[in-house]
């Protein structure tokens, strides 16, 4: 039975570039979560008034990728150190967020940022908001497989291929075969 998980951690686009190749992730979709107005669009969003962060909701075989391993994956792929902001990519839609779908996705992230504190895995203090999901809305048609789709613009050369490096250099187990 596939569970989901939905995250932010900055751009969306570089998420979904991430988790789509993953064994056990059976969809990834690029959205909108953790606002205040109904079905914003990408313009809305980017003016930071909406509350909303640009996020991904994760459709998973919990038995080929646990919910641990996916926000282990999280982490290692972007700065939760960094206030609303990933690379040059600033503002409130680019937080670092964990929206929980049951209490045992709460503990289990909250069991996660405790170890990585405890570990001193990073320099600074984690500032992932964990809170629990509110309603997903799916960005526009264009920002879905938007790696895939665009590969060589310069945003995607830029900030996206060198975390996909990243995930086939030490990750390639976790891939799904090509």
């Amino acid at each position: 039975m596939l569970e989901s998980a939905t995250i932010a951690g900055g751009c969306f686009w570089c998420l979904e570039a991430v988790f789509q190749p993953l064994k056990g992730v059976e969809k990834v979709v690029s959205g909108y979560i953790g606002g205040r107005v109904p079905n914003p669009s990408y313009e809305s969003v980017c003016t930071g008034l909406t509350g909303h962060a640009e996020a991904i909701q994760i459709s998973f075989d919990p038995v080929l990728l646990s919910y641990r391993d996916l926000l282990q994956l999280f982490f290692a792929f972007h700065d939760p150190t960094t206030l609303n902001r990933q690379g040059p990519d600033t503002g409130t839609q680019y937080r670092s967020a964990i929206f929980t779908h049951s209490v045992a996705q709460q503990h289990e992230a909250e069991r996660v940022v405790r170890e990585l504190t405890a570990d001193q895995t990073f320099p600074a203090p984690i500032l992932t908001q964990i809170t629990p999901a509110s309603t997903f809305y799916s960005a526009e048609a264009y920002h879905q497989d938007y790696f895939r789709n665009n590969p060589t613009k310069g945003y995607c050369q830029a900030m996206i291929a060198p975390k996909v490096a990243k995930l086939r250099a030490g990750y390639s187990e976790r891939l799904r075969p090509l």
